[in-house]
């Protein structure tokens, strides 16, 4: 009887710790704010999310990038951006930062999650051929679970298909 309970124990703890795990925010807005943010925005009301980092649609001092349909090509304003978010990182140092992978709507879960892994994969090679160390970034595909807009119209779409970026803190 011991053996059958275990799996019922543990597939009991494993449901009630997603099932608390998994708030969503609806984000409002799009993200990217100016670069400039100091130390101290590292911590305090700025941290959100398991109490690091913003939330998608909330500015930070790093800019979102954005993707072509069905592509996780960096075309140039990608390029740009990213130059920009990495003299941010190297002016902060200590800082360690989540990059997000996202799509729009169209697709199929699995593969809008695939492209949006692509997606936070591309930035964070990019990042790192700038200087930025590995080390201080991860990421995460959300594909299109966390769109910034619900219309179903190509502009929409263009602005969900993004690479987000949070700030997670400094050691």
């Amino acid at each position: 009887m011991g053996r059958r309970l275990i799996p019922l124990i543990v597939c009991t703890l494993l449901v009630s710790f997603v099932a608390t795990g998994c708030k969503k925010k609806v984000p409002t807005g799009e993200a990217g704010g100016p670069p400039g943010l100091d130390e101290n925005a590292l911590s305090g009301d700025s941290l959100n999310r398991a109490g690091q980092g913003l939330n998608p649609g909330e500015n930070g001092p790093l800019k979102d990038i954005h993707f072509a349909y069905d592509s996780f090509e960096l075309d140039e304003s990608a390029r740009q951006t990213l130059q920009q978010n990495s003299d941010w990182l190297k002016d902060h140092g200590k800082a360690k930062v989540e990059i997000e992978g996202h799509t729009d709507e169209r697709g199929t879960v699995e593969y809008n999650l695939a492209l949006g892994a692509k997606r936070a994969r591309a930035a964070k090679d990019y990042l790192s051929t700038l200087g930025i160390s590995a080390d201080r970034l991860s990421t995460i595909s959300y594909g299109e679970e966390l769109p910034l807009c619900r219309e179903h119209d190509e502009g929409c779409w263009q602005r969900n298909r993004r690479g987000h970026f949070v700030v997670l803190g400094a050691d």
